[in-house]
């Protein structure tokens, strides 16, 4: 028998178990008490079949999810228009399937954030089965991976699409360090603080290993952005309004204004021309210029800082032992001594 339901009436079958009667229930389950980790755990609908779902929030904006159930029928969910976080499953003992591909045992997907489409979702009858499913909103991914704020390499775009736009997905095969991963999660040895550091790093190191596996298996399809003649000028043309305005520089929606591009074009075409980010080549360019005030030795480290734009001292002095491997002051020190030796050996 097929048992077809909505997803919001499928969810509301589902009973929160109370942390006081988690214990004397037993959980008797494949993960047996690993079920204390989560922050709350919901029991599988009856009249579907057995076993529970486990949810733990490791920050704002990144879960961990666990499901273990065996269920009487197969299901089919029916799924709403709805907008969608980044997310990523791993399927243990189990098959399923929707319009986008079929998982099971050792398959994983992945989807990127946006549109969700309405769609049908099927799950069968089978043994036992177990799923680890992340969540992990943009803002969150951004705050790994970006190196500027809500800009992301070309290659990962795709990850991060507008509301309005069908969200990506992609499903693999599971690969023997993505295993080691699960098997950790699966068996955290660590409770309390410690617990949810250790989870985060797991549920991250998989992360990475299905970004890596995804830009692996579309070498070509991040390469496809090309650039036309009359915006190269452009793009140069904001170079040097940059370059002219090293303490106050435009924002990039102002300097996309200035020179007659849209910012999408002007950060794609900027990374392609110069081989790095619009304020990324600001960033270095202003510590290269400090660089020089300090070999004139006609300046001191704050007016160096604050001659290329750098507010606070601190900041400046970190970015410069980043770039240059020496704090400011002790490349001063250096410059100065070698100076010194040079006017000696030609005195």
């Amino acid at each position: 028998m097929t048992i077809t339901i909505s997803q919001q009436a499928f969810w509301d079958l589902f009973v929160e178990i109370p942390e006081a009667q988690r214990k004397c229930d037993g959980l008797s389950t494949i993960l047996g008490e690993q079920w204390e980790m989560f922050d709350s755990i919901l029991q599988f609908p009856s009249e579907l079949g057995t076993g529970f779902y486990g949810e733990i929030e490791l920050r704002e904006g990144l879960s961990l999810a666990i499901t273990e159930t065996q269920l009487y029928d197969d299901i089919i969910l029916h799924l709403p228009d709805r907008q969608h976080p980044l997310e990523y499953s791993f399927y243990i003992s189990s098959h399923r399937q929707n319009h986008h591909c079929s998982v099971h045992d050792g398959k994983n997907t992945l989807w990127g954030s946006g549109l969700a489409p309405k769609e049908k979702f099927s799950s069968f009858k089978s043994q036992n089965q177990i799923e680890i499913n992340v969540h992990i909103e943009p803002e969150i991914f951004y705050l790994f991976i970006a190196r500027e704020q809500d800009i992301l390499p070309p290659e990962l775009t795709h990850l991060v699409r507008k509301p309005d736009e069908t969200y990506y997905s992609r499903s693999s095969i599971t690969t023997p360090a993505m295993q080691v991963g699960i098997e950790q999660i699966l068996n955290c040895p660590y409770h309390g603080l410690m617990k949810r550091m250790y989870l985060e790093s797991k549920v991250l190191e998989l992360m990475v290993l299905l970004v890596e596996q995804d830009v692996a298996a579309h070498p070509a399809k991040h390469n496809s952005f090309t650039i036309k003649p009359e915006d190269v000028e452009r793009i140069h043309s904001a170079k040097e309004i940059l370059l002219k305005n090293l303490d106050n520089p435009p924002s990039l929606m102002e300097l996309s204004r200035q020179v007659g591009l849209n910012d999408c074009t002007l950060k794609r075409g900027f990374r392609l021309v110069f081989g790095t980010t619009v304020f990324g080549y600001l960033h270095h360019y202003r510590l290269e210029q400090a660089r020089k005030l300090l070999v004139a030795g006609e300046t001191s480290i704050s007016k160096a800082a604050r001659s290329v734009g750098f507010a606070s001292r601190s900041y400046f002095a970190t970015a410069f032992r980043k770039k240059f491997g020496i704090n400011p002051k002790e490349f001063l020190l250096a410059n100065s001594r070698s100076s010194l030796e040079i006017n000696e050996l030609i005195g």
